[in-house]
């Protein structure tokens, strides 16, 4: 089925022939590890829904930015990076650091309990965000 070239695609394709590099935009998610580990022991697709609510609730809130609406165009290129936050701690120390320099983010917290779960950034260029991710690895 041919579904024609995105905005996105060739905005791409515009920058690779004039020299530059397109941007590649990767919306990142922090989740709490310790909730599929005793005490909490929560189910893996409980796990899994919480860093599907923040990724949502971040792309909605931030709908109307230039990345967000480039990202949605090239649905089958969404890139997406899962990282682990140790504990609840860690999680909140991060969203603190997100705030004061102003990336943009959502902690996502599971209700009714009011415990805070995941956070999503807003899709970003690579670069811009992954200073205040670095010492997380990859979510297991």
């Amino acid at each position: 089925m041919h579904r024609g070239i995105g905005p996105a695609f060739q905005l791409s394709r515009k920058m690779a022939a004039s020299g530059g590099e397109p941007q590649i935009l990767v919306q990142y998610l922090v989740l709490r590890k310790d909730l599929s580990q005793p005490p909490f022991s929560w189910p893996a697709g409980a796990v899994v829904a919480q860093a599907c609510h923040a990724a949502t609730a971040a792309l909605h809130l931030h709908r109307d930015h230039p990345h967000t609406a480039t990202y949605l165009r090239e649905l089958e290129r969404m890139r997406k990076v899962v990282l682990e936050a140790p504990d609840e701690t860690t999680l909140k120390l991060l969203a603190e650091t997100l705030q004061q320099k102003n990336i943009d983010h959502k902690l996502w917290m599971e209700q009714p309990e009011n415990i805070p779960t995941c956070i999503a950034l807003r899709p970003y260029p690579k670069e811009e965000v992954s200073q205040y991710l670095k010492k997380f690895r990859l979510f297991k």
